[in-house]
């Protein structure tokens, strides 16, 4: 009995407690919140923490809630300390929240790194997503996470051995300095990389395999080949390793490779620097690789299991370029892997699957792979949106779409449509994998597709100016808008005046004709252009002490045209596998007329058979050329501006003599191509682009004409051969001239008609001389080639080019002198044996080529200029400016004579004679110099390809 009592007394002890704790806390529960304070907050609001808490004024009070509220307050991640207290008032509960928050990073320094710049440093930050930045919340871990970041990034610089220490300063009265203490050490280098069990494939082909750490020299020479050694980052070993095993894969070893982790040896640099001549004080690091190569396999076959959508399995072998029985390759066989995809890609089976499983006949060294194929299912185009067109319209982007809502998804109709609308230069360029987003349902078997486009200005105003072969010094006034109204027209307003051009232009597009993608355009335009040879060689630079004798025997004209165009295209969608082919009419209509300023111009207009029964004065007025021209173009270039990747061919054919009163023809056709260029050690990524135009043209004149003399073909200037001047490649010919001598005594004056009548003039011996002409050609071929390193997006870049052409006067019979022209020429009488009351009589009949010949040497003569450029887009002007420096290695420099008609019988005898026929023979008959620049120096605003 007496053992149960404290029992007893126990349990009294326990219910009493128990009512206690139940009357307190259904006394506590009936409490409500009256205030809630928050204690301690500096940067943070206060109605930012009570929008984190649950516990609200005027709502009962719950210990529970209060737990909730901790919680959440202590989960921001905003506070070093957090404590909640309740006090009781006559008026209710009052919670006090007390809290300390972290202290805010003022400012963040990094002592000791010069190896890294801070700009890389924030950009591994965001990489990472450290979240260490100015003004955030002071952090251990991200402080910690910093410091493994920076550790990693002076690895990769060759750092392998920098320490990293932390110093936080409090800065009163809530904020610290972050000072990281940064001992970076010597430099690693890649020391020597040697192989071991590498029987049949070489060293070299090895270690040139290892794109991260192998040297810098010539890579397939016997010597350089380790020119400059490369820094060491051991996160690259191991690729580099995966790298040597694919060089053995690629050659038929598919289990040869590397055994085992790569060995390292580090070891002082040593040696002397070849810069600096002193001592090397940084480390190297020697990789040893074990390797097993194993036995050499050829490919057997490929077949093909779980292929229920396409079962032809020759066309799925089609996809790899391997043929069996040839050495087994990775590379070719995981290209054919990725043909594979998209081929099934463009049936809509989006989620295809194929894994390859190997059989090995090791007895007669042999592989077969069996491609386990999971189709998936087709999926459907269910939407198409985009995001970014704030002023384009949605159906001008949807009308460029290869691939429509409701049809199977394909993946290469998805790329060409991308292609399509970066060709139009509204956007800037457009990727597949960056700028659209594919949603899947797999539910109902769809799929939505989201494109981002982000606009470029449409609209440009810009007064540019500047120096260009082709205007020479000029001033000009522009309007364009590529996308006006936002529905894909184009107008254009320009107006420009220099010293060689002035052109006013107004001209319309619409690309699309009720809604149907028929191309119609038209342009007004009212120019004209200088040719004079002294002033071209003036605008370049070039000096040209020219007598006025010579002068008036080089050509010297301007041409004034008016007129206007028509054009239209519509795309052929039965040839769409070659690309986006088009065609295309133009009629075109101009009127021109010529002004010459010396008698080698004035001669060639007159006499050249380029206008049907019309010669002489009459032949400078009233050229009318009404032509049309039919062209076909097949564009898979990815930009319409500085383009990365795709070809485009394009051909023409004009036929001008629809009316008018010039008749020829002119077929041209030209090719360029751009290539990423991938692989290189300073280009890994193929940013850089390779790019080269081919253009052949030729020109002949029907119906018993010629072509006129503007309209042959010519070279030079900055849309061809960039290092001469525009319209200088080209052969020179003789033009037959007829000019007037003064005859002249040995004092130098001249012999009067009339002695008593100084006002009639000298005497005047009429001579025949050839002038010298830029005659063109009927036929050139141009090559231009660029190597294209982009500075900053498309905006500046720097190119490389190398510039090639050729222009050659195939036929004589295209300078033919018309009969009326050749006779004005002789039938008069040249010379002046006798002169009587100051009339010249006698003379001698001269017969002149009916031709106008090339000049020997000036025919078929090749032209190249190399160089470099910058180009820089202006974005007020919408046009490339251009500054290019070229040097000339094939150029034009010929000596020649002209044929000499002049004779001594032609001039009177006498001291007046005498003078006059050496004076004549010195200005038209000496020895001639042509020579063209061997370097230029220039800006221009325009492109070449």
């Amino acid at each position: 009995m007496r053992a149960g009592v404290p029992s007893c007394r126990m349990m009294k002890l326990f219910v009493l407690i128990l009512l206690s704790l139940t009357a307190a806390s259904a006394w506590a529960q009936q409490q409500t919140i009256s205030q809630i304070r928050v204690i301690g907050n500096r940067r943070i609001p206060k109605e930012t923490v009570l929008a984190r808490i649950f516990s609200r004024v005027g709502e009962p009070y719950d210990p529970l809630t209060v737990e909730r509220d901790f919680n959440s307050l202590w989960n921001t991640g905003y506070f070093e300390d957090v404590r909640i207290e309740k006090e009781d008032s006559p008026q209710g509960a009052v919670l006090d929240i007390y809290v300390r928050e972290k202290p805010t990073i003022r400012e963040i320094n990094y002592k000791g790194l010069n190896s890294v710049t801070l700009s890389d440093v924030l950009d591994r930050y965001k990489k990472e997503k450290t979240g260490l930045s100015v003004e955030s919340q002071y952090d251990p871990t991200r402080i910690a996470a910093a410091v493994t970041v920076l550790r990693e990034l002076l690895a990769e610089h060759g750092h392998q051995f920098a320490t990293i220490k932390t110093d936080i300063k409090t800065i009163p009265p809530a904020s610290v300095q972050v000072n990281f203490l940064i001992k970076e050490g010597p430099k690693v280098k890649v020391g020597k990389i040697q192989f071991v069990g590498n029987d049949h494939v070489s060293s070299r082909i090895l270690r040139e395999s290892m794109k991260n750490l192998r040297p810098v020299g010539i890579p397939h020479s016997i010597f350089l080949e380790n020119l400059f050694a490369k820094t060491y980052d051991a996160s690259k070993l191991e690729e580099d390793s995966e790298r040597v095993r694919q060089a053995y894969r690629d050659r038929g070893y598919l289990r040869g490779g590397p055994v085992g982790e790569p060995q390292t040896h580090i070891r002082n640099e040593g040696g002397l620097s070849w810069i600096t001549f002193r001592p090397r004080k940084g480390k190297d690091i020697d990789i040893k690789m074990n390797i097993d190569e194993g036995q050499r396999y050829r490919l057997a076959g490929i077949t093909f299991s779980g292929n229920k959508a396409v079962t032809n399995a020759k066309a799925l072998r089609a996809q790899f370029a391997m043929k069996d029985g040839d050495w087994f390759n990775a590379t070719a066989f995981g290209k054919g892997l990725d043909n594979l995809r998209k081929a099934y890609g463009q049936l809509g089976y989006i989620n295809f699957t194929g894994i390859p499983n190997p059989t090995f006949d090791d007895a007669k060294h042999t592989v077969t792979f069996n491609v386990d194929i999971d189709e998936g299912k087709p999926f459907y185009v269910s939407r198409i949106e985009f995001q970014g067109n704030t002023v384009t319209r949605d159906f001008v982007i949807r009308r460029e779409l290869l691939l429509q809502e409701g049809q199977i998804y394909n993946s290469h109709l998805w790329e060409l449509s991308l292609m399509r609308l970066n060709q139009l230069d509204y956007f800037d360029p457009l990727k597949v994998d960056q700028d659209s987003e594919t949603h899947q349902n797999a539910e109902n078997g769809t799929v939505d597709l989201l494109l981002k486009v982000h606009e470029k200005g449409k609209n440009s105003i810009g007064l540019n100016g500047g120096v260009s072969g082709l205007s020479g010094s000029f001033l000009g006034l522009n309007y364009q808008t590529n996308n006006f109204l936002g529905l894909g027209e184009t107008l254009t307003v320009q107006a420009s005046v220099g010293d060689l051009a002035r052109n006013l232009v107004f001209s319309f597009n619409e690309p699309y004709v009720r809604n149907k993608p028929l191309n119609l355009g038209f342009s007004v335009f009212d120019s004209k252009s200088d040719y004079n040879a002294s002033k071209n060689y003036q605008v370049t630079g070039s000096a040209a002490n020219l007598s006025a004798a010579t002068t008036s025997l080089l050509q010297n004209y301007n041409q004034s045209s008016t007129g206007f165009t028509i054009s239209g295209s519509y795309p052929l969608k039965h040839f769409s596998k070659f690309g986006f082919p088009r065609f295309g009419v133009t009629y075109s209509f101009n009127d021109s007329s010529i002004r010459t300023f010396s008698a080698a111009s004035a001669n060639l207009f007159q006499t050249l058979a380029f206008r049907s029964g019309i010669q002489g004065q009459n032949a400078l007025q009233g050229i009318v050329n009404s032509s049309a021209s039919f062209s076909l173009s097949i564009n898979k270039l990815d930009s319409t501006y500085m383009p990365h990747t795709g070809q485009e061919l394009s051909a023409a054919f004009q036929i001008s003599g629809l009316w008018g009163n010039v008749r020829y023809i002119r077929p041209v056709i030209e090719f360029r191509q751009f290539r990423p260029i991938k692989g290189l050690w300073f280009n890994p990524e193929g940013r850089n682009t390779f790019g080269y135009r081919l253009q052949a043209a030729y020109i002949r004149g029907i119906s018993g004409d010629v072509a006129p003399p503007f309209d042959r073909l010519y070279q030079g200037g900055e849309s061809d051969l960039r290092g001469f001047d525009v319209r200088s490649g080209t052969p020179y010919g003789f033009v037959p001239t007829r000019v007037q001598f003064a005859l002249t005594n040995p004092d130098g004056s001249t012999v009067p008609r009339d002695p008593n009548n100084p006002n009639l003039g000298p005497i005047e011996v009429p001579l025949p001389v050839y002038g010298i002409a830029s005659i063109g050609g009927d036929a050139n071929f141009t090559s231009n080639f660029e190597y294209r390193i982009p500075i900053y997006a498309r905006t500046v870049a720097f190119n490389i080019f190398d510039d090639f052409g050729l222009d050659m006067a195939l036929d004589r019979n295209q300078l033919r002198q018309s009969p009326q022209g050749l006779d004005a020429l002789t039938s008069p009488l040249y010379g002046c044996p006798n002169y009587v009351n100051g009339a010249c009589q006698g003379g001698f009949p001269i017969k002149f080529s009916p031709n106008i010949d090339p000049i020997s040497g000036t025919n078929f003569v090749p032209r190249m200029s190399a160089g470099g450029e910058l180009d820089v887009m202006m974005p007020i002007i919408n046009a490339p400016f251009r500054l290019y420096y070229a040097f000339n290695p094939l150029r034009l420099e010929e000596n020649f004579t002209r044929q000499d008609l002049i004779t001594r019988a032609m001039f009177p005898s006498g001291g007046a004679g005498d003078y006059s026929y050496a004076r004549a023979e010195q200005f038209y008959n000496g020895l001639y110099q042509l020579r063209e620049p061997r370097k230029t120096f220039r800006l221009a605003v325009s492109t070449t390809f």
